[in-house]
């Protein structure tokens, strides 16, 4: 079993997922992927720790894809950008099957260590092709967490209100009060 996980934003669509294991606490950034038990923690946070192991051999290309994916999002549309992450995607394809549910498709991976990294590159692909202006970075200014905006109306600023909205708000309040 793995350890809790100590992100303050999970919960994500698994690319962006992947891009907050890097966060701010108090100013300092922190890395869940420092090692291979940040791993597990992230296999487990998004169900693949039954299917991956988590070792260095993993952890290597995760990175990879954490950084093309970290550069997509930065910069969209950026053909260097791009190629990253198509380097990450030719490590994997998807594979017709036929179940006893109807028909499918199953993952398949020349190097199962690629297959998280895999996983990530292609989710980025889905939220691309389902919203790309939902895919948002947080609002407060010391905060580098990544969120796909699931509102209604599409307006979601912050990656918590409970934590950055709040800080925000506070920061307005006390600015306005010390005008007065």
């Amino acid at each position: 079993m793995s350890a809790p996980d100590p992100r303050p934003l999970t919960g994500e669509p698994v690319s962006l997922d992947l891009l907050n294991t890097r966060w701010m606490r108090e100013g300092v950034r922190q890395d869940l992927l420092s090692g291979t038990e940040g791993l597990a923690v992230w296999l487990a946070a998004n169900g693949l720790d039954g299917r991956f192991a988590a070792d260095e051999a993993t952890l290597g290309p995760l990175l990879r894809a954490r950084e093309a994916l970290e550069r997509a999002v930065a910069t969209p549309g950026d053909p260097a950008a791009a190629a990253l992450v198509d380097e990450i995607l030719e490590h994997g394809r998807i594979r017709a099957t036929l179940t006893v549910e109807g028909p499918g498709e199953r993952a398949e991976f020349a190097d199962p260590a690629w297959g998280p990294a895999w996983t990530a590159a292609r989710d980025y692909l889905g939220l691309l092709r389902t919203a790309p202006d939902r895919i948002r970075s947080c609002a407060h200014d010391a905060c580098i967490l990544r969120f796909f905006d699931t509102s209604r109306n599409g307006t979601r600023r912050w990656c918590s209100m409970a934590a950055c909205g709040n800080r925000a708000k506070a920061s307005r309040h006390y600015a306005r009060s010390r005008e007065s």
